[in-house]
C-alpha cells in the first residue's frame, strides 16, 4: 500500500511539453514511419493549420516516354528565318522544323482532415503513476495508443483505396493467389507471389521498400527461413527484413477465412500532416465523482492527415473527418477514393493476398 504524497496526472502533465513529447514518441514508434512508408509532409502540416476538411494537393506528372526528335542543321523555324532573310514569315518561306514542346500535365489529388480524440481516468493511469517517472510513463502510455491508432487508420485508408482499385482499375494493384482452397506451396506466402505482385509495378518494382503483413504471415515467412534480422539506427531492436524490406507486421491487417494480405510499400507511398488541435492535451478535474472523493482525467487529442498518394479522397467528410468503418464516406470504403494518378507504375504500392493453413 503506497505511503506519503500521491502524485496526480496535473502535478506531471504540462499540455505544452507533454503535446510535443507525445506527438513525436509517437511518430519514433511508428514503424511505418521509420521504414519510410508515411512520410511527414510540412505542406500538410499548413493546410491542417488552415480550415476546411479536405485540402486539395496539386501534383505535376512525370513526362510521357514521347519519342524524341532528332536534331537537324535546317534554318527553317520562323523566327530564325525572319532573321537571316530580313523577310517575314509567309508562303515563300522553307518548310518549318519546329519543335513542338510538350505540355506537363497536372493531377489534384484529395486530402482529408482526421480529428480524433481519447480520454483516460487517472485510475487507468495508476499503474503509470507508480513509475519512477511519472511524465514519461504517461507520455509512453499515450504515445503507444496513439501508434497503433495511426496505423489503424492507415489500415482502414488502404483497404478503401484497394476497394477503389478493384472497383475501378480492373484490380491491378494486385496478385491474389489465395485460391479455392489451401495448398501447402501454391496458396501460401513465398518468395515468388512477392515477386510477382512487387511486378505489378513493371520496372518500377525495385522503389518498394517495405511489407506490411499478418502476424500468421510473418511465421509462414519464418518458417521459409524468409526473414532475415538487422539491428536498427540505435542498436536497439531487430528489424526483420525480407529480400532487403522491412517487414512490418500488424494483426489488424485485413483476413477473412484464412486469406491474408500482404501489402507492399515504396518509400513516401503515403503522406502524413499534423496539425495543432485548439487543445490538444487537457487535464479535467471532475471534483464530485467517486461521490466526492474526485477524479481526474487526461484528454489527449489528434488532427492528422494520412494520404495515400496519387489519390483523392471523394466521399463528403462529416465535421470530424471519416472513420475506419466501411459504411459511406468513411476510409474503408470504394466510393471514397479515387486514383488520380493515370500510370500504375505511379502508385508506390502492390498488394498480396494469400491463402494460410
Amino acid at each position: 500500500m503506497a505511503t506519503g504524497p500521491v502524485t496526480l496526472v496535473s502535478d506531471v502533465v504540462v499540455p505544452e511539453i507533454f503535446t510535443p513529447y507525445v506527438q513525436q514518441q509517437t511518430e519514433e514508434k511508428a514503424r511505418l514511419v521509420q521504414a519510410g512508408v508515411l512520410t511527414r509532409n510540412s505542406l500538410m502540416d499548413q493546410l491542417l493549420a488552415g480550415g476546411g476538411l479536405t485540402f486539395n494537393v496539386p501534383s505535376f506528372r512525370d513526362l510521357d516516354n514521347d519519342a524524341d526528335n532528332v536534331s537537324t542543321d535546317a534554318v527553317g523555324d520562323s523566327i530564325a528565318w525572319t532573321a537571316l532573310s530580313g523577310t517575314a514569315v509567309g508562303a515563300n518561306y522553307p518548310t518549318l522544323n519546329d519543335s513542338v514542346p510538350l505540355k506537363v500535365e497536372t493531377d489534384t489529388e484529395i486530402a482529408v482532415r482526421l480529428s480524433r480524440n481519447n480520454s483516460w481516468s487517472s485510475s487507468d493511469l495508476a499503474a503509470a503513476l507508480a513509475g519512477a517517472d511519472p511524465m514519461n510513463s504517461i507520455a509512453s502510455n499515450v504515445a503507444f495508443y496513439w501508434t497503433r491508432r495511426l496505423q489503424a487508420i492507415f489500415i482502414a485508408t488502404y483497404n478503401g483505396v484497394i476497394k477503389d482499385n478493384v472497383a475501378n482499375d480492373a484490380g491491378d494493384y494486385e496478385n491474389d493467389i489465395s485460391g479455392a482452397t489451401f495448398v501447402d506451396g501454391v496458396t501460401n506466402f513465398s518468395a515468388e507471389a512477392f515477386l510477382d505482385a512487387a511486378v505489378t509495378m513493371g520496372d518500377s518494382m525495385e522503389d518498394l521498400v517495405a511489407i506490411m503483413v499478418h502476424s500468421v504471415v510473418f511465421n509462414r515467412m519464418q518458417k521459409n527461413n524468409l526473414i532475415d534480422f538487422i539491428p536498427d539506427a540505435r542498436g536497439e531492436i531487430s528489424i526483420p527484413t525480407f529480400l532487403g524490406r522491412e517487414v512490418i507486421v500488424d494483426d489488424g491487417m485485413p483476413v477473412t477465412a484464412n486469406v491474408y494480405d500482404s501489402w507492399l510499400f515504396g518509400r513516401g507511398a503515403a503522406q502524413l500532416g499534423v496539425g495543432a488541435p485548439k487543445v490538444a492535451t487537457e487535464v479535467e478535474r471532475i471534483a464530485s465523482a467517486g461521490n466526492g472523493g474526485g477524479q481526474e482525467v487526461l484528454h489527449s487529442r489528434q488532427e492528422w492527415s494520412i494520404h495515400p498518394v496519387g489519390h483523392a479522397y471523394t466521399g463528403t467528410s462529416p465535421n470530424g473527418g471519416p472513420g475506419n468503418g466501411t459504411g459511406a464516406n468513411e476510409l474503408n470504403a470504394a466510393a471514397s477514393w479515387d486514383r488520380r494518378f493515370p500510370e500504375r507504375k505511379q502508385i508506390k504500392f502492390a498488394r498480396l493476398v494469400t491463402r494460410e493453413a
